[in-house]
């Protein structure tokens, strides 16, 4: 019966402990995988068409994200820093990051009525 108990009480402490790293790394993924590089206009319109790198801007888009992309920007300035997007569907815009960790993912911005942005988000398709 103690071992049983004891193995109860391990299995709980381990379940707590991956479900704690697990939200630790959820919590962090954005800028572990595409925090690595500063954002370069010029690397980021040459690496539209490359197909030479998988993952092929989804080092800058962390910072993009968090420190060029202020929210109230207008759209006509992204376009004019980033480019024209990869998808433009009305007060929303994606531009692709390529297959990064597997999985392709894009840069996600939206905007509100006025065309100027309310957020961002990395997505994963």
């Amino acid at each position: 019966m103690k071992l049983i108990n004891w193995a109860t009480i391990a299995l709980a402490a381990f379940t707590l402990v991956l479900t704690i790293v697990f939200f630790a790394w959820w919590m962090m993924k954005d800028s572990l995988v595409f925090g690595s590089d500063k954002f370069d206009q010029v690397k980021w319109m040459q690496s539209a068409a490359s197909i030479e790198k998988d993952c092929k801007r989804g080092d800058m888009a962390y910072d993009l994200q968090q420190h060029i992309l202020a929210k109230g920007t207008s759209k006509e300035s992204v376009g004019v820093l980033l480019g024209r997007p990869s998808y433009e569907d009305g007060n929303a815009m994606e531009y692709d990051l390529g297959k990064c960790m597997h999985v392709y993912h894009g840069l996600l911005l939206f905007f509100d009525e006025n065309n100027r942005l309310i957020n961002s988000r990395i997505s994963s398709h």
